[in-house]
């Protein structure tokens, strides 16, 4: 079979609000030929972002229901389609290449086929300018959550409260860092934060699996992560948040685009900033340290932030000397609330791409 399927493929991908642009290389192409067996490029082309039973998609494939749902069943598993109930049927969606369908893949592919896939990703979203088109695009697909107990308790609400997201949650998953995998395998990682450090929950009881933990222990490692200098980002929208990363700024892929390719889009910055007490500041430059996107200096022995760099993370603020260091509320021309949920995010998203 000719590339035409893994083209049609990269199109329809690119349709869907979190895009998957093209290059003049065409190295897309190569990542979808390890995702994507021909069969079920085919298949998966004629999907978008709407739910669809086997059987209306099957007219579009060329090929019977049964076989379409077979296919689709299997892609399911693989996480490269999204599935859910429509009364008594079942129906699927396209699955976004970025959060969805890529990072699905690598943790399912063999050592040999994750390092190719690994280094193949890293050219796309470095070296072709894939990372800028994805993460350039407002909203943005993630955003800050500041550290827990940073914020005045009159300013923070629900959405900006990372304990708080976690709500009625029934059940909680604590898996490796897709980012921190690919720079294993890339033999390009910098630091030494811990790989598992993805925390996933669900309002819904769940079997209990190996990468499963309780309320008591999700809540433990959200400290964890905050006391060695991991910035929590979740899915830029106020209700249906349902995982917390905790992000580093050499391996994952937002911050990546805020330090190393000046994507300033990349993440949506929480509504506050560092401001720093200079009679308080010793000017230790623990704080300098701990800041995942290089937006604290210290000159003449005081610490001194950009606010425009500066995502609000209040990591700063939970080492430094009492009163050195606090995270202030932006002014109110300056604070933007994020979507009230997916479906208005993504109507924002594709009003913004121009895609009608």
């Amino acid at each position: 079979m000719s590339d035409e399927a893994y083209r049609k493929l990269a199109e329809a991908l690119d349709r869907l609000p979190f895009g998957f642009p093209p290059t003049d290389s065409g190295i897309e192409l190569e990542i979808l030929k390890i995702m994507f067996t021909p069969e079920e490029a085919e298949t998966a082309a004629e999907l978008s972002e709407a739910w669809e039973t086997a059987e209306e998609v099957a007219p579009r494939v060329g090929a019977g229901a049964r076989e379409v749902e077979s296919r689709l069943r299997l892609m399911l598993v693989k996480g490269l389609v999204r599935g859910d109930r429509r009364g008594d049927e079942r129906v699927f969606s396209l699955n976004p290449f970025i959060v969805g369908s890529w990072e699905a893949t690598m943790f399912r592919l063999e050592a040999e086929s994750a390092h190719r896939m690994a280094h193949l990703t890293e050219e796309y979203v470095a070296a072709t300018g894939g990372l800028a088109g994805i993460m350039t695009p407002a909203p943005a697909i993630h955003r800050v959550v500041p550290a827990h107990a940073t914020v005045k308790s009159e300013w923070i609400l629900p959405y900006d409260d990372v304990k708080a997201l976690l709500g009625d949650a029934r059940s909680f998953v604590l898996r490796d860092c897709v980012c921190r995998k690919q720079h294993d395998l890339l033999g390009t990682r910098r630091c030494s934060f811990p790989r598992r450090a993805c925390l996933s929950f669900s309002p819904i009881d769940r079997p209990s699996g190996p990468d499963s933990v309780s309320r008591e222990e999700a809540l433990a490692f959200l400290d964890e992560a905050e006391a060695i200098g991991l910035v929590h980002t979740v899915s830029n929208v106020a209700k249906g948040v349902n995982y917390v990363c905790n992000c580093c700024g050499c391996c994952c892929g937002v911050l990546r685009g805020v330090v190393e390719f000046g994507l300033k889009e990349s993440v949506a910055h929480a509504n506050y900033y560092c401001a720093v007490d200079p009679q308080a500041c010793s000017g230790c430059e623990v704080c300098v340290e701990r800041c995942q996107v290089g937006a604290i200096v210290v000159e003449d022995g005081q610490a001194v932030v950009d606010r425009e760099r500066c995502i609000g993370c209040g990591l700063c603020v939970t080492t430094c000397d009492p009163g050195a260091a606090r995270l202030l509320l932006r002014p109110e021309h300056e604070i933007v609330e994020p979507p009230e949920d997916i479906g208005a995010w993504a109507r924002l998203r594709k009003a913004n791409r121009k895609m009608g």
